[in-house]
């Protein structure tokens, strides 16, 4: 009878995720970025697919985090505004050494880029980039680059992406987005009343 009644008493379950840390099977993801339109789509994109996500909009913010729960894979942004991705990824890897990070640049900077790998980053991405091309290089061998997304984005999907960052970073003014992107304000009106290419 004692055997019986101890068999009955079981380990209290894990809290899911939902309680605000992530559950024993998830995957867990840092996205640093200071691009925070940028920041929060990609944030429910990967948490849709499964990772605990958790967000930094600079270098120090994303240190402290890193200190509090180090993440099994981080995405950083190359230009913060606080600071230089490279250091975010030196530290990351401090915190934790087997961490996979992707590097994002908008700038095509390839000297900076092969800096960053150098530093620990596993793999770089061109901006925009969707949630699936970061997830793709996120979990690839460590022996090779991301394989090329089966379904990547059309030139006029990357155009649109752009200009609609800009927009947004502009804080919606239209003639100030025209103004930077060197565009007429009547064509840049068209362009933010479409919806988005669907490829």
């Amino acid at each position: 009878m004692t055997e019986a009644r101890a068999t009955s008493t079981a380990a209290p379950a894990m809290k899911s995720s939902s309680s605000g840390g992530p559950a024993a099977s998830q995957r867990t993801l840092l996205i640093v970025d200071d691009d925070e339109p940028l920041r929060t789509r990609l944030a429910q994109a990967m948490r849709s697919r499964g990772y605990h996500v958790e967000t930094a909009a600079g270098v120090a913010d994303a240190i402290a985090t890193a200190k509090t729960s180090a993440p099994e894979f981080a995405v950083v942004d190359l230009r913060l505004i606080d600071g230089y991705g490279l250091d975010v990824v030196s530290k990351l890897r401090e915190t934790r050494a087997d961490m996979r990070i992707v590097i994002l640049t908008g700038y095509g900077n390839i000297a900076s880029t092969v800096a960053a790998m150098k530093a620990g980053a596993v793999d770089y991405l061109a901006k925009p980039a969707d949630a699936d091309e970061v997830e793709a290089a996120l979990l690839a061998g460590n022996a090779r680059k991301a394989p090329p997304p089966e379904r990547p984005m059309s030139a006029d999907r990357v155009r649109w992406e752009h200009i609609n960052r800009v927009y947004e970073l502009c804080d919606r003014n239209v003639s100030e987005t025209a103004r930077r992107l060197n565009m007429h304000r009547r064509t840049l009106q068209r362009i933010l009343a479409k919806h988005s290419p669907r490829k």
